[in-house]
């Protein structure tokens, strides 16, 4: 990994922090935790397929959500923080960058759907199935809303350089 500048960190910190308020904020987080997550935060998890320093600051924004998750706790903040790592890892993997941006919704909602519906399943004890559905169409749900802006925006140059 390259060293990172200050811009770097300032960057990451800034979307680290948008993450956080995004979830935690009154009205917002109603939905952000339990079975039915429609998380608005998640539309963040674009950032990652433009570039992977932005994987930091997903995985710190949302380890810090998740202390603020009253039921699930400890589990929360390591298998949801889990669950976006690894969906953050896969997503800067995804080969033809150009056409492929339609796969960011269907990693985030698998590994989310897997990872948190069986954390889910075994804190609060919700049949596993249930739980990955649910959690999975509201992840899909808003990462497609996301992928949709995300791909109208990138098409203006000047704002595609704020990503890279």
């Amino acid at each position: 990994m390259r060293e990172l500048k200050i811009k770097d960190i300032t960057q990451i910190a800034i979307i680290a922090a948008l993450y956080v308020a995004l979830t935690v904020a009154p009205g917002l987080s109603a939905f952000a935790y339990g079975s039915i997550q429609f998380r608005v935060s998640e539309i963040l998890m674009l950032l990652p397929f433009y570039n992977s320093k932005y994987s930091w600051s997903l995985i710190l924004g949302c380890f810090i959500s998740n202390i603020f998750s009253g039921s699930l706790g400890i589990y929360d903040m390591i298998f949801g923080t889990l669950a976006t790592a690894i969906a953050c890892y896969l997503i800067t993997k995804v080969p033809n960058r150009d056409n492929m941006l339609w796969l960011v919704p269907i990693i985030c909602a698998v590994v989310n759907g897997i990872i948190v519906g069986a954390e889910l399943y075994f804190v609060l004890k919700i049949p596993f199935w249930i739980n990955a559905f649910s959690v999975a169409i509201g992840e899909l749900a808003v990462v497609i809303i996301g992928t949709i802006v995300f791909y109208i925006l990138m098409k203006n140059r000047n704002f595609s350089r704020l990503f890279n």
